[in-house]
């Protein structure tokens, strides 16, 4: 006799969030096709092998289950990166990762480093000068930092402004900053391809927003157009910030 208990339940409810999560993460990246492609083959394939038995159909579908289950891993492992990123990223995941981890506090961001930041965009927005600041938590941004111009410089209101000057090399790229100090300058920054972005705004925010999905960092922007600030932060945008607005998030997410 068929018995159905909680356990099944609960098994059926975990593979339908699984399949939602990864349908969402399909749509963001224009992959939905594939993603309906995969979920028409896999009832076509249980049906012919387990079904009607067919054996030289079916073993022609296995085969493409275990090389197709490879590709797939390749295809989209920026997906499958964000994922586990996602999991990680978790608070209650980041709590238990504090219990076992020394942070050591001296490192984090301080008040004193915010303001400079501040005072930097706000300037910058009144001159509509464009800016892409990104400031680093716990993800480390190594393979970021690789891809611009190492300046290991303490954090200034005019060497920020100097950097993002129209006829500066460095200023169409990213500002990395760690640990209290500007890290690096001219970085390329992963574009995001959300469909939910606003078509107003700019590639700027798009890198902005890509960063903000690859990483807990911080991703302020200043609007080369608009002169606006806004931020980016876990895949969302907080947009046309006062001083006071970016001063207050920049405190509350870097736990000053």
């Amino acid at each position: 006799m068929f018995e159905f208990g909680i356990k099944d339940i609960v098994d059926i409810v975990a593979v339908a969030l699984m399949l939602y999560y990864i349908y969402r993460l399909m749509k963001e990246s224009r992959s939905l096709n594939v993603f309906i492609g995969i979920m028409v083959f896999i009832p076509t394939w249980l049906f012919v092998s387990q079904i009607l038995e067919m054996r030289l159909l079916g073993s022609i579908m296995d085969k493409l289950v275990s090389v197709g289950t490879i590709a797939l891993i390749i295809l989209f492992q920026d997906e499958i990166r964000k994922f586990l990123y996602t999991l990680g990223a978790h608070q209650r995941m980041r709590a238990i990762v504090r219990l076992f981890s020394s942070e050591d506090k001296s490192d984090k961001t301080s008040k004193k480093s915010i303001m400079p930041i501040v005072m930097a965009c706000m300037s910058m927005g009144k001159s509509r000068t464009g800016a892409l600041i990104v400031i680093e938590r716990h993800s480390p941004l190594d393979d970021i930092v690789d891809t611009g111009e190492e300046i290991d410089a303490k954090i200034n209101q005019r060497l920020m402004e100097n950097i993002f000057f129209k006829n500066s090399p460095l200023h169409d790229g990213a500002m990395v900053i760690l640990k209290k100090r500007i890290r690096a300058a001219g970085c390329i920054l992963p574009v995001s391809h959300s469909i939910d972005i606003p078509k107003e705004l700019g590639l700027r925010h798009r890198a902005a927003m890509g960063m903000s999905q690859h990483s807990d960092a911080i991703t302020v922007v200043v609007s080369e157009e608009t002169g606006r600030i806004a931020v980016a932060i876990n895949g969302k945008f907080r947009l046309r910030l006062s001083a006071e607005e970016l001063e207050s998030i920049l405190t509350k997410e870097l736990g000053v």
